[in-house]
Order: structure tokens, then C-alpha cells, then sequence
């Protein structure tokens, strides 16, 4: 009996000994549990709240080992993105006329503005951003930045101050390439891969003057048109976009350039975090044409069109393609060539018509002077007929009205 209870007694000892080594390990080192499980091919423990969660039944609060974690830091896209977007002030000398206008509205019908005094001239200051596409000086930025200004100057990331005199234009696609007089600029590196949906940008600008600044949000869509006769397609995004930032950056979550920051749909609309930034593609396009030729070639075909409206007597599949005319520009290339407004295009050259986005990048993609067979439905039934594409004219004569009445507000 002393034998047995000698061994008890001894046999107690070492496992007290042993909980309390255990207990001081895991105070000096608290993962030594899952280390140990790790290395004997055990699962890990789930912590207790995520084990509350689970036998509730809510499986979102399983841990999800796939998920890639957000940075905890932009600051290197920035380091990397903010040296190339300039801060631009454009200047401009207007004249007005000073004059007594009526309160009365019967008085102001009758008589009209009557001048006080001889004309006064007074400097205008226009803000907006640029950014710094090629080291030999070209800079990007909207075209209503810099619109009849007889004085740009631009401020270097560095503090230097230079002077820039326009390239070209492009009201199209608002977008204009400015020369500037300085030497060792750094030029943005342009996002190699295709953006999507849900991707982190920023936005990098000059907002209401105060100097450069950075916002973040997320590209909310792509494919965006701000009007029926735009050439161009749109980003939109949700990362703040002010009155100055017009022209800056907008760069992915690594520093490159993906698009133009270019216009907004103000708060007056009801609008919040609705903001348009060109592609960067078709910047550099635009870019590339202005310093090669001085402006930017389009095709026209001489119609306007949408998608295809479908209906029980319509003679389409469920599924058609193509896109509706909805109006044609008298002595256009496609009036010319019998193409009448109600048709229905559904190829174009020897490939089909997906969408009117695919038909636009088509179109404005070809050359003036270019051939090209057309073939779709009239009426319900097939026709086909060649035009001739010619340059395609400026937004302003094209459709006026619907320039005016463009959603878009310029910041």
C-alpha cells in the first residue's frame, strides 16, 4: 500500500510541475499551442468568437485563408505617381463693359443694358493639373483648362516654376498637350494592365488651388458616355474630384497612370461621388496624334445610333446585336450612301456589330477615306450598301444642343 501511494504521489508531482510549466510557456509565448498543433499536423484552434459565430450559423465569420488583405499604405503609389502632375495656372485678359441693368423686367425688355463707362480689362486665373507624359516636356491636361489663355505657367512638383505653350487640342475628348519649358521632368508610367471594376484608385490634383493633393476611392464603372455623340468612353470613379482637379491623375493602387481626371456631377444635380476621368489609352492616343500631326483623324459615318430596341414585331431574336440608327446627318457619309434612320446595322466590314460602343471604337478608329460594306435590316428585311468615311467633325457642329445639355461639370 506504501508502495502504491509513493507512485500516486510521485506521479501528481510531475503533472503539477508539468501544468505549471505550461502555464508559464504559454504566458511567455502564446502561439506555442498552434506551433505545436502545426508541427503534430493538427488543425488550428478557431478563436472563440469565430467558433461563437460558426455554431450560430453564420459562415461569413469563418476565417477565409484566400482573401488578399488591403494594403495598410498608398504612400508608394503616391512617391511613385506625384512627382509627374503639375498644378496649372492659366491666364487670360477679359474685357467688359460696364453697364446699368434694370431691375424692373419691363424696363430691362424695353431698354435693355445701358453702358456706365468706358470698357474695363481684369485678369482671369483658370486652376486645373496636368501630368507629365513624356520627359521631353509634353504635359496632358482638359481642354477648358487651358481654352483662351494668353499666359500658362506650370508649378513642378520640385517648386520650380515654368512656362508651357499648347501643342493641340482635342475638344472632342477635352483634352489638350501642352509644351513645358523645363528640363528633367518625370514622366508618369502608364498602368499596363486593363482596369477593372472595384479597383482602388486615386486621384491626384490641384482642388480649389490649395496645392496637391490625393484622394481614394474605387472605379464605381467603365464605358461611361456623357453624351449621345461623345467619341470617347469614360471611367467613372468615387474618388473625390474638385473644381481644380481638372487634368490631374487618376493612378491604380500601384502608381500608374489610368486615366485623365476630366469632369463631375455636382452636388446642384444631387450628385455625390460621381466623377469622370479619361482613359488613359485614349489620352495617349490623342497625345501621340497631336504631336505627330497637330490634331487628332476620327472616321465618321455620318449616323447616331443605339442599342436595339426589341419587340414582338420587330423580326429580332431575343438576343440581337447590332445597333439602331436613330438619326442621320444630311450629306453624310451614310445619307450618301441610302442609310436611313430606323435601320438596323448589324455588320460592318467582315465583322459582326456587338454594341453601339463597339461600332463607335470601329468607327472613329478608321481612317477618312475609308470604304467599308454595311450590311443590317430594314424594315425586317436584309439590305447592305458601302460608304465612304469622312473626318469626323467637331462635338460643337455635330450637336450643339446636346453639348449644352451635357450632365458633365467641369471641375
Amino acid at each position: 500500500m506504501n508502495r502504491a501511494a509513493h507512485t500516486i504521489t510521485f506521479i501528481a508531482r510531475f503533472v503539477v510541475i508539468g501544468l505549471a510549466l505550461a502555464f508559464v510557456i504559454a504566458l511567455i509565448w502564446p502561439q506555442s499551442g498552434d506551433a505545436l498543433r502545426a508541427r503534430l499536423g493538427l488543425a488550428p484552434a478557431a478563436p472563440a468568437s469565430t467558433a461563437r459565430a460558426a455554431s450560430a450559423g453564420h459562415p461569413a465569420a469563418a476565417p477565409s485563408h484566400n482573401a488578399p488583405s488591403a494594403p495598410s499604405s498608398y504612400a508608394n503609389a503616391v512617391a511613385r505617381a506625384a512627382p509627374s502632375v503639375v498644378n496649372i495656372y492659366a491666364n487670360r485678359v477679359v474685357t467688359e463693359q460696364p453697364v446699368l441693368r434694370y431691375s424692373d423686367p419691363s424696363l430691362q425688355r424695353m431698354l435693355g443694358d445701358i453702358p456706365t463707362g468706358p470698357a474695363q480689362r481684369r485678369r482671369e486665373q483658370n486652376l486645373g493639373s496636368g501630368v507629365i507624359l513624356d520627359s521631353k516636356g509634353y504635359v496632358l491636361t482638359n481642354n477648358h483648362v487651358i481654352a483662351g489663355a494668353q499666359n500658362i505657367q506650370v508649378l513642378l512638383y520640385d517648386g520650380r516654376v515654368a512656362e508651357a505653350s499648347v501643342v493641340g487640342s482635342d475638344p472632342d475628348t477635352d483634352l489638350a498637350v501642352l509644351k513645358v519649358n523645363a528640363s528633367d521632368l518625370p514622366a508618369i508610367h502608364l498602368a499596363s494592365r486593363p482596369i477593372r471594376v472595384g479597383d482602388v484608385v486615386l486621384a491626384i490634383g490641384n482642388p480649389f488651388g490649395i496645392g496637391q493633393t490625393v484622394t481614394m476611392g474605387i472605379i464605381s464603372a467603365i464605358g461611361r458616355q456623357l453624351n449621345a455623340v461623345s467619341p470617347e468612353d469614360f471611367i467613372q470613379t468615387d474618388a473625390a474630384i474638385n473644381f481644380g482637379n481638372s487634368g490631374g491623375a487618376l493612378v491604380n493602387a500601384r502608381g500608374n497612370l489610368v486615366g485623365i481626371n476630366t469632369a463631375l456631377l455636382g452636388r446642384a444635380s444631387g450628385a455625390e461621388g460621381i466623377g469622370f476621368a479619361i482613359p488613359a489609352s485614349t489620352a495617349k492616343n490623342v497625345l501621340d496624334q497631336i504631336i505627330d500631326t497637330g490634331h487628332v483623324v476620327r472616321g465618321w459615318l455620318g449616323i447616331e445610333y443605339t442599342s436595339v430596341p426589341i419587340s414582338a414585331n420587330s423580326g429580332l431574336p431575343p438576343a440581337a446585336r447590332g445597333v439602331w440608327v436613330t438619326d442621320v446627318y444630311p450629306g453624310g457619309p451614310a445619307a450618301e450612301a441610302g442609310i436611313h434612320a430606323g435601320d438596323v446595322l448589324l455588320q460592318i466590314g467582315d465583322k459582326d456589330i456587338v454594341d453601339p460602343s463597339s461600332l463607335r471604337h470601329r468607327e472613329i478608329a478608321m481612317k477618312p477615306g475609308t470604304k467599308v460594306k454595311v450590311s443590317g435590316l430594314r424594315a425586317g428585311r436584309p439590305f447592305s450598301t458601302t460608304l465612304t468615311l469622312t473626318q469626323r467633325p467637331p462635338l460643337s457642329v455635330l450637336a450643339p444642343q446636346q453639348q449644352q445639355s451635357q450632365q458633365g461639370q467641369n471641375p
